[in-house]
């Protein structure tokens, strides 16, 4: 063969190996994008379950129930006003479109339209089509009653102040503000903290003793009750801490047990219950009348779950120990 032929073979050969390299690397760089393009797919549906997860939400409430919210609701039934402050508290009550007629703080809650008192009205609460209706557990049957119209129902019931920070949380999650509730328990064991703080201070001798009194029947709070526990952590002593709950007692046990305080928490439906229960004529040798030491504090303060325990709270102090928190 001739030199010049040999040439153009050469040629021909370095041609054909070259176009099938750039064949060849174009081929993986198609493999690549696709692999890339899975990928990306992959990551987006992962992605996309997770923010499907972070909006349901799963949890028990206080009737046991496992509750499970899908989306973030967007109207809100409250029944009871303490779920009604609470709901406002942890920040949902931009979504609260029906309250009971009990419920009166915060002021808004006025201009809601009202679903009934302890006897709800189900019909009612199911034409407003609530996203989530907010109870407790001393809504008794109701609670099975709106379930059974396929209502979504989260029930609270806190008894002691750490039940109410689990009733905040509660709310906090089944309404979208779980950051805001959290904010709001914080803010409560933060405070409540300090109080602990200056009344274990006092001294025995130094802890007044103080007379509750729920209505002019002499009903009173006991073990087992908000008013209890928050006075034991302002430094005071119940009278009738050997008790449970909210029994009835005679006149002649309070004389006898000669409270240095009494605390009404009548006062909003009775006009100057203070100076009435000063003219009590029997009861002119107790301390307290003595010493003219007879206060109300609003009963909704001391008994009704939420953080406006922490005011009740503070209340207390200033009337026991006006100069402790100074």
């Amino acid at each position: 063969m001739k030199m010049g032929s040999w040439k153009k073979l050469l040629i021909l050969l370095v041609m054909a190996f070259v176009i099938a390299l750039a064949a060849c690397q174009g081929g993986d760089d198609t493999s690549s994008e696709e692999d890339s393009g899975v990928e990306e797919n992959e990551t987006s549906e992962e992605t996309a379950e997770e923010d499907g997860d972070s909006e349901s939400v799963t949890l028990t409430d206080k009737s046991g129930e496992e509750v499970t919210i899908e989306e973030e609701p967007e109207r809100v039934v409250t029944v009871i006003p303490s779920a009604t402050e609470i709901v406002y508290a942890v920040g949902g009550g931009d979504k609260v479109v029906g309250v009971d007629e009990w419920s009166n703080y915060p002021e808004e809650v006025t201009d809601i339209e009202k679903v009934g008192d302890m006897n709800l009205n189900i019909e009612k609460i199911v034409e407003l089509e609530p996203d989530l209706v907010v109870a407790d557990l001393n809504n008794g049957e109701d609670i099975q009653a709106l379930r059974d119209k396929g209502l979504k129902v989260v029930v609270l019931g806190a008894q002691t102040l750490e039940e109410t920070y689990e009733d905040l949380r509660l709310a906090g999650q089944a309404v979208g503000t779980e950051e805001k509730a959290t904010e709001i328990v914080e803010n409560m064991q933060n405070k409540i903290e300090e109080i602990e703080e200056k009344t274990a201070e006092l001294s025995e001798d130094e802890k007044k003793s103080v007379w509750f009194e729920i209505d002019q029947e002499l009903f009173t709070a006991a073990e087992g009750t908000f008013m209890n526990e928050l006075l034991q952590i302002a430094g005071g002593k119940n009278i009738m801490a050997g008790e449970e709950g909210w029994p009835q007692v005679s006149e002649e046990v309070v004389i006898e047990s000669n409270p240095d305080v009494i605390i009404t928490t009548y006062g909003y439906y009775m006009e100057d219950v203070e100076e009435q229960v000063l003219a009590r004529d029997s009861w002119k040798d107790v301390t307290a009348i003595q010493n003219e030491a007879v206060h109300n504090i609003d009963n909704d303060l001391l008994s009704r779950p939420g953080p406006r325990l922490v005011e009740g709270l503070e209340q207390l102090v200033n009337i026991l120990y006006p100069d402790l928190m100074e």
